[in-house]
């Protein structure tokens, strides 16, 4: 990577020292990653800045729950669901609630993986409301005039990064199948709050801050809803409204997703993107009308035996890599090393970087290239991968394995940045949501329409279409293609009987694998309750040999440095590790005598939520 390809460098964005202690005591920390790391870390500015450490305890309630980015958000579905609402209802309240209050990480403009359970039947669904590539969209978009890749904020900023936008569709199809409340109805609590104001949060305007200079340059309408007239960002608690969301969310609200993909709202999206003054996009009305989400079979493994982890299939890498990484870890005692020891950060590492050397050769949009799922989950071959592994030198850098069903491909190096949100819903039913939404970069595409940002996904496409081998990329850019993603909205499911025992998912670009697979490991190896999985630090690899941790965090001291350092790893402080996990965990004894993950750590309530304390969420339920 070159810093042409990410050109904001750190600077003034730092966690404070009572940040970082409170972060060291509670076994926590945090940052976003880009996709592919070469050189250290805290070179770089994430697209979502971190904000601050703000320790957490664990929630309990008894008959409903959500785990959301913004107090807010979470609000707006509690009340949801006491309204009688379906986990699907309450998500669809959190998500236009967080369109307003979270405008840097998703919205309408933007897309979503969702996973449903279905309590009555028992059955997952995975719902796909990833963006698409416009009809007129080439392999050689991202190339310059000169023959090289554009660089990152060239590709960004203005509408050629644009995708069409999936959220409303696949929200509408869902609340179809499995909503209980008027599609109206959840809309209500954001029109509300778009109408009378909200005080902007400490994140929302430290995001600002670190995109300050881009929004500008990109002018109105975001230009003065950001920013102040100095073009400084406007601070935290700036009572902050927004009308023209509000009478967006109306039409949608009244003629559903219809009222998005067609007619007013859909031209102005259009001109938005095709008419940019310097960087005009390949977005048309019939790209817009033509939008399909997809509902596919997750993708699931069993881990240690009892229990069965199901995720998101392509056009996500989430799922399949988070299964990989502990397909890998099945063949070691990864209780027996502890957490925040240097085994276990070594070993976790290593497995990280096995997975996403697969990651980047064999995953894109199933629905252009064969992926060899079956190959990569198979436990013979996750067994051969592990034996890769030394317990007292790195891979360094990973070579993709050959798994069953592989074809040859070249190595892909797009960027994965992550402005993105996750929740964690469960309804008084049973019903359960695990949905990771988005719109890319921070702030998107920075082109506003109608009181929304839209997307800038299509550069989580290869810039180009072969590697250095002239191999073709399975994520190269194709008309009407889904570009690869990480998002990695999980259930943990009880691998005998079926019943769904843990939520989990968080933001983070390409470390969202990473993230997602801690929480895990934290609950099942480790014992730990849903909130003390989410607060252990951070740490992780990707395609090379640097192995980044959570700068300040219990992981960093010179002993572990030092000690990774002669295993042969290079090691990066990071300052910017900021994952936003929210998971919830489920008590009540099982048909197996399991009383499930949450029972582990008891307290008053069937349900117990955590929220990651690197970004301004909580988790809150009925009682």
């Amino acid at each position: 990577m070159t810093t042409a390809r990410l050109t904001t460098r750190l600077s003034t964005v730092f966690l404070s020292a009572a940040a970082f202690a409170a972060l060291a005591a509670c076994g926590g920390g945090g940052t976003d990653l880009p996709a592919i790391v070469a050189e250290p870390l805290e070179q770089y500015v994430p697209p979502e800045p971190p904000s601050g450490y703000t320790a957490k305890a664990i929630q309990y309630a008894n008959k409903d729950m959500v785990a959301a980015a913004n107090p807010l958000a979470v609000q707006a579905g509690v009340d949801i669901l006491a309204q009688g609402g379906s986990a699907i209802d309450a998500a669809i309240a959190v998500q236009m609630v967080l369109n307003l209050v979270e405008p840097q990480s998703s919205g309408i403009g933007g897309g979503a993986f969702m996973l449903h359970l279905d309590k009555g039947t028992a059955k997952v669904l995975a719902y796909d409301g990833r963006e698409m590539a416009p009809k007129a969209a080439t392999a050689n978009m991202f190339i310059g005039a000169d023959g090289k890749p554009l660089a990152f904020t060239n590709a960004v900023d203005g509408g050629l990064s644009v995708g069409t936008p999936g959220l409303l569709r696949m929200l509408e199809a869902a609340h179809k199948a499995h909503g209980k409340l008027p599609w109206a109805q959840l809309f209500a609590p954001a029109i509300a709050l778009a109408d009378t104001g909200f005080a902007i949060s400490e994140r929302m305007s430290v995001s600002i801050a670190g995109s300050a200079a881009r929004i500008k340059a990109q002018g109105e309408p975001g230009a003065s809803y950001f920013l102040k007239a100095d073009g400084t960002a406007k601070a935290t608690g700036t009572l902050l409204k927004n009308p023209e969301l509000a009478a967006t969310f109306r039409s949608i609200a009244a003629g559903g997703a219809n009222a998005f993909y067609t007619g007013d709202i859909a031209r102005d999206i259009v001109a938005k993107v095709s008419t940019h003054p310097t960087n005009p996009g390949r977005l048309t009305l019939a790209d817009m009308s033509g939008y399909v989400h997809k509902v596919r079979e997750p993708v699931c493994g069993v881990y240690r035996v009892s229990y069965r982890i199901c995720g998101m299939p392509a056009p996500s890498s989430g799922g399949i890599s988070v299964l990989q990484t502990l397909g890998i870890l099945n063949n070691f005692d990864v209780a027996g090393m502890k957490a925040n020891t240097v085994d276990s950060v070594h070993l976790v590492s290593e497995a990280y970087r096995l997975a996403y050397a697969d990651r980047a050769k064999y995953i894109a949009d199933s629905d252009f290239v064969s992926v060899p799922v079956a190959g990569m989950l198979d436990s013979a071959y996750l067994t051969a991968r592990s034996k890769l592994i030394s317990m007292t030198k790195t891979i360094g850098t990973p070579v993709a394995g050959m798994p069953t069903g592989a074809s040859t491909a070249g190595t892909d190096t797009s960027l994965n940045l992550p402005s993105t949100s996750h929740m964690s819903i469960v309804d008084r039913n049973g019903n359960a949501i695990s949905m990771t939404t988005t719109i890319e970069n921070g702030f998107g595409s920075l082109q506003m329409v109608r009181g929304f940002l839209l997307n800038n996904q299509l550069t989580d496409f290869s810039f180009t279409d072969r590697d250095a081998d002239g191999s073709l990329v399975a994520n190269r850019v194709q008309p009407l293609k889904r570009p690869r993603s990480s998002m990695a909205p999980t259930f943990v499911l009880n691998a005998k009987t079926g019943d769904l025992e843990g939520i989990t998912g968080s933001p983070g670009g390409s470390a969202i694998i990473q993230y997602t697979t801690k929480s895990i490991i934290g609950m099942i190896d480790w014992n730990l309750n849903v909130q003390q999985a989410i607060n252990l630090p951070n740490f992780g690899a990707q395609t090379n040999a640097t192995t980044s941790i959570e700068k300040g965090s219990v992981i960093d001291t010179a002993a572990l440095r030092n000690e990774l350092t002669a295993r042969g790893h290079t090691v990066a402080q990071s300052t910017a590790f900021t994952s936003g996990l929210h998971g919830i965990t489920f008590n009540g004894l099982r048909g197996d005598g399991n009383a499930g993950l949450l029972a582990r750590n008891p307290g008053a309530g069937v349900y117990g939520g955590g929220a990651d304390p690197r970004r301004e969420g909580i988790a809150k339920g009925n009682q």
